[in-house]
Formats: C-alpha cells, structure tokens, sequence
C-alpha cells in the first residue's frame, strides 16, 4: 500500500440469506435471540481489558471475571449461511425461517431488499435480505433452531408500536441487519398497512 508492504487477516466464510418477518395477524416483526460466544468475549474483555489474554496464556479455569450468560445473548434476523449446493437463496430463507421461527414460506413468498457485504473487517461474504409477510396460520413449528446442530433459539416477537425505540435502544445487543431491517419496514412497508 503506497509502497509499504503489509499484511491482513481475513476468513473465507459462506453467503448467507437474513429474513425480515412480519406477522400481520400479530402485527409485528418476528426477530430471533440467541446467545453469541464471540459476544460474550467480547463484553468480558470490554469489562475486565487484558482478561481475554489470559486464555492464550492457559492461564488456569476460574480467574475469568464472570459474567451472566445474557452478555452474550443477541437479536438478530431470521438468518442462515447458503452452504448446500443446489439451494436457491430463497430456498435457504425457507429453510431457515421454518427451522428457527417455525413459519412456513415458499420462494415467492419473498421479497429481496438488499444484498450487501457482512464483517468486512475480516470477510467478505454476502448477506441478502428478503422481506416476507406472515400470519398465525403459516406457524406450524415452534421454531428454535436445530438442536443436532446445537442451535438454542428463542423466537421473539416484537410489537410494531415498540420497534422504533427497540432499533434505537443503545442498551439491547443487536445486529445492524435488525437495525436496518426496522428502518426499512418503518419507511417502505408501514406506511402502506394503515390503522387496520
């Protein structure tokens, strides 16, 4: 870079598809919660500095600060990574949204809203939002995620009269995606759904 050599980090990782949810029946956006380890790290390091690098000593169990498990824990979108060949991204949306929010969806049940670039830090996947509307009837499954793959997800859903303060409550850990997605539905959906 400008004749200095350097080096960069960076981990190849796979696309994957987010879902924006929302309930009609229920009026409001069906999110996802779940606890995150690099998270948790993360805040134990933000709270305790130098904590995390006692590990990379083997320093011995127990002289971590500890902290409670919802450090850890995000909202996030209906998400999934597109690692099976021969899926569309809407077909992995489908998926995902039947495995961790226990809707049922087919393709056409959804709208593309954006594609963009997720951890640029350190990858350089894909993530492509959809948008799908649902009701009551399409919840045939509880959702939570797939347990052989050790997945524990709670399925949240979040009042549309309580989503623009959600979005901008710096005290509830949460992804840009459900940020965005928020943003998106308050400008470009709500506005068409009326009192009813």
């Amino acid at each position: 870079q400008n004749g200095t050599q350097k080096s960069w980090d960076f981990m190849k990782t796979h696309d994957s598809v987010a879902i924006l949810i929302f309930n009609s029946s229920r009026r409001c956006l069906v999110l996802v919660k779940q606890f995150r380890p690099a998270v948790y790290a993360g805040e134990v390091e933000r709270r305790f500095p130098g904590s995390l690098a006692a590990i990379d000593q083997d320093a011995p169990k127990g002289l971590l600060p500890p902290l409670p498990g919802s450090v850890g824990v995000t909202y996030e979108l209906c998400a999934g990574l597109v690692d099976q060949s021969g899926l569309s991204l809407e077909e992995v949306a489908c998926k995902e949204a039947w495995e961790e929010c226990g809707y049922r969806l087919a393709p056409s049940d959804l709208r593309r809203v954006a594609v963009y670039k997720s951890g640029v830090g350190l990858t350089s996947s894909n993530q492509t939002m959809f948008y799908t509307e649902v009701t009551d009837a399409q919840r045939g499954g509880p959702g939570g995620g797939l347990v052989e793959e050790g997945e524990l997800i709670e399925v949240v859903h979040l009042p549309l009269d309580g989503a623009q303060a959600f979005a901008d409550d710096p005290d509830v850990s949460k992804t840009l995606g459900v940020i965005f997605g928020i943003f998106w539905f308050l400008s470009r959906v709500a506005p068409g759904l009326g009192a009813q």
